[in-house]
């Protein structure tokens, strides 16, 4: 006898395939560690905090600074452990019998890890060969009354490229459907939509502190939305589920927040270097990014490559999944050390 939901017969459990090498170019991680720099105002904040008590100050002092940086009132934003527990908290908050997401494909692969492992199903809008899409297309299938929600990843993970604006502005203005905008990487390109948030109630944002913030072990992340939208998303988030040591070291984090902008303006920096330098090797396309990671082909010689670099001890991700990136992989844009090592090692296999 089954004992347990009868669709997880048939379903995995979500799993980060990466290999473990010496050096790690395969999560878009950021490659700064806040910790040594923060641990003494980590140290002094958390020596206020009595771990024995569920309530403290902590968390309105994150949500003021959170505040600050939004430019939104606290009841537009609802904290979480990382982006993924506030997905798994929106789609279950909208899941009904024989409702589904629209996204975009490819984009972030666990859209549809998460919509599936609380009974929503998934329905995609396929990329173009140029990674972009019609609205008129999105806005056609938003419209069936079991599509709860459009999906938009901006910049988008794994191409990395960046949509227009005034697209998504286009589709919130002519549907009623809820669409979220993940903005985990809008720190790089600095262009979001948070300037919309009180113009359209059917726009919600989401972010995260696990790549700007340099914080992907920490696991905190945030929803932006009218307040009407999350007061109803709360209504299915457990209590105290974020912890007082996470939202103490989001806080000294978000306090500190110039370090990290001065990070990801470097970042950004060796994105253009590496980008530049992969364009220069002979059979080497990379695709534009706006974000902390480059996807880029070898063409019949990417599975290859993929091995070689391994072999060398680098770990990029495999993103070849998809069609319209059949031979692509993705690299995280790392220190120059990395980011040198790296570019000399595709240098010498592509010269075999």
């Amino acid at each position: 006898m089954y004992r347990f939901r009868q669709d997880l017969q048939h379903k995995e459990a979500v799993k980060i395939a990466v290999s473990h090498q010496k050096v790690m170019m395969c999560l878009n991680e950021n490659p700064l560690n806040p910790y040594p720099e923060l641990k003494e105002e980590f140290h002094q904040i958390l020596a206020n905090i009595p771990l024995n008590r569920y309530f403290n100050k902590v968390t309105q002092e994150l949500k003021h600074e959170l505040t600050e940086y939004t430019g939104l009132d606290p009841n537009y934003i609802l904290m979480g452990n990382g982006a993924d527990e506030l997905l798994y908290y929106l789609f279950t908050s909208l899941n009904d019998p024989n409702s589904y997401l629209l996204s975009l494909a490819p984009s972030y692969f666990d859209y549809t890890s998460y919509s599936s492992a609380v009974g929503m199903s998934s329905r995609y809008l396929h990329l173009d060969q140029n990674f972009n899409f019609e609205e008129e297309n999105f806005l056609q299938l938003l419209q069936p009354r079991d599509c709860k929600l459009g999906v938009i990843c901006n910049p988008n993970n794994p191409t990395g490229n960046l949509f227009s604006k005034s697209k998504i502005v286009n589709i919130l203005k002519n549907t009623d459907k809820l669409v979220l905008v993940d903005e985990a990487y809008f720190e790089f390109c600095g262009v979001s939509l948070i300037d919309q948030v009180e113009k359209y109630s059917n726009l919600i944002i989401l972010r995260t502190f696990s790549k700007s913030f340099a914080a992907a072990g920490l696991r905190f992340g945030y929803l932006i939305s009218n307040p009407d939208n999350i007061k109803e998303i709360n209504k299915v988030v457990t209590a105290f589920n974020l912890s007082l040591l996470i939202q103490a070291f989001a806080l000294v984090i978000i306090r500190n927040k110039e370090i990290f902008l001065k990070n990801i303006d470097e970042i950004v920096q060796e994105r253009k270097y590496v980008f530049a330098a992969l364009k220069k090797i002979d059979k080497i396309t990379p695709i534009n990014s706006s974000t902390n990671f480059i996807t880029f082909t070898a063409g019949e010689r990417t599975r290859k490559l993929f091995e070689y670099l391994q072999n060398q001890g680098i770990a990029l991700r495999a993103v070849w999944q998809h069609p319209v990136l059949e031979n692509h992989i993705r690299v995280t844009i790392s220190n120059k050390k990395d980011n040198k090592f790296f570019l000399q090692e595709v240098k010498d296999f592509m010269k075999e």
